[in-house]
């Protein structure tokens, strides 16, 4: 697995946008077409709330293995995490999921792409401080849905989906414009 800047996989064509979380992971499969990102497939991975901690990440590789099998994305968008001081075991857990998650894309060469919550929420709202209400309408306009894509866990995941879409886009049309200078 390579750490990438956007730029570095330009012909990307089928995202893996992924929200960590040890109880609930979303995942968003996005795919170029001609009329623009097309949303393919989104859910949950979820690990057993019971089990300890280390059954629960493998049950987030488990069904995260499934997914890039089955859909065959060429590159994953991850959000970043960071620690809240009032939250600090929270922060702890959430990296227990990156990390796996981490991990198996590196199992499955799959480049994987990091972007902040402020990076992601500035790109499709303009605003780096987008409130969640306003990233849900963000991504049901993006992707032409009549409806707000539910649990939150799935619109999330778009979100960062749809980042790297965006941004590999935009480097698409600069290179065009160079190419044709």
């Amino acid at each position: 697995m390579s750490e990438l800047s956007p730029q570095s996989n330009l012909r990307a064509v089928r995202v893996l946008g992924i929200d960590p979380g040890l109880n609930r992971t979303g995942y968003s499969i996005i795919e170029r077409s001609a009329r623009g990102a097309v949303l393919r497939e989104g859910g949950v991975i979820r690990s057993t709330k019971d089990l300890p901690l280390a059954e629960r990440v493998h049950e987030l590789a488990i069904g995260l293995r499934e997914v890039i099998t089955e859909m065959k994305p060429t590159v994953m968008a991850i959000e970043q995490v960071f620690s809240h001081v009032a939250h600090p075991k929270t922060a702890i857990l959430m990296a227990h999921a990156r990390g796996v998650i981490l991990l198996t894309a590196a199992e499955a060469k799959l480049p994987v792409i990091h972007y902040t919550p402020t990076q992601i929420k500035k790109l499709l709202t303009g605003n780096g401080q987008a409130n969640k209400e306003q990233m849900q309408h963000a991504v049901q306009h993006e992707l032409r849905l009549k409806k707000l894509l539910e649990p939150n866990d799935v619109a999330d995941a778009s979100a960062v989906a749809l980042c790297h879409y965006h941004s590999v886009k935009h480097v698409l049309a600069d290179v065009q414009s160079q190419i044709e200078s």
